[in-house]
């Protein structure tokens, strides 16, 4: 019988190529905003809002062996532009969003599962303009790692910190060719990441012969966060 998987987001971008890599293997379902994209993935869409709405009233399966947070938030200001309505709201999407969300569906989660949560190179490698961002993903990596050691054996949790990937969030940054050169130029890899890049690592870490890994922050960043090669 196949295991359950559940993606909060999932209709585009990082977390539609997860759904897409697995989707041969689990029973995979989306909760999203919309189901943009996915008609030709075999997945079970569920409509939901991270934001306004209480997930216990989807119709989950009784028994979970996969979970992947994927909504985000890529708000990139000077301090001084910013006010506290901003860190605000990038903490709700961020992390109180997902803080809701697993507390609802951690009962329902089976031994030997595995949670995925993202978070950013910019809580590691300190940069201009990632004040508010940074703020909120890094209390997901001090929340991923409190709930790794609480829920070993049985759950394991990690968390990939990527540099900046080509999706529709990251489009303001990535809009004509010569800002996706400078991008690249600022990687050791010389190039942005795909959303391939990073679902390959949430595969990963979803599979159960991979299951010997948790409470981790893995930098899936094109060098960014460990080279210096100027």
């Amino acid at each position: 019988m196949k295991k359950n998987i559940l993606l909060v987001g999932g209709s585009y971008g990082i977390g539609f190529e997860i759904a897409r890599q697995i989707m041969g293997e689990y029973n995979v379902f989306i909760a999203s905003r919309t189901k943009d994209g996915l008609e030709n993935l075999s997945v079970t869409h569920l409509v939901f809002d991270v934001t306004s709405d209480d997930i216990s009233t989807l119709d989950l399966p009784e028994e979970l062996h996969g979970f992947v947070f994927c909504p985000g938030s890529i708000n990139l200001k000077p301090f001084k532009m910013l006010g506290e309505d901003a860190f605000r709201q990038d903490m709700e999407i961020n992390f109180f969003g997902l803080v809701k969300t697993v507390k609802t569906i951690i009962p329902k989660m089976a031994e030997g599962s595995s949670m995925v949560f993202f978070s950013t190179v910019a809580v590691g490698t300190g940069m201009p303009f990632h004040t508010s961002v940074s703020a909120a993903k890094g209390a997901i990596e001090g929340f991923a790692r409190s709930l790794a050691a609480e829920y070993a054996p049985k759950i394991r949790v990690n968390t990939i910190a990527p540099s900046l990937v080509d999706t529709p969030l990251a489009g303001r940054l990535l809009s004509n060719d010569r800002k996706k050169e400078m991008m690249s130029q600022r990687h050791p890899l010389k190039r942005v990441g795909t959303a391939k890049d990073i679902a390959n690592m949430a595969s990963f870490l979803l599979r159960q012969e991979n299951s010997w890994v948790t409470g981790q922050v893995i930098g899936i960043d094109g060098g960014m966060s460990s080279l210096n090669i100027s």
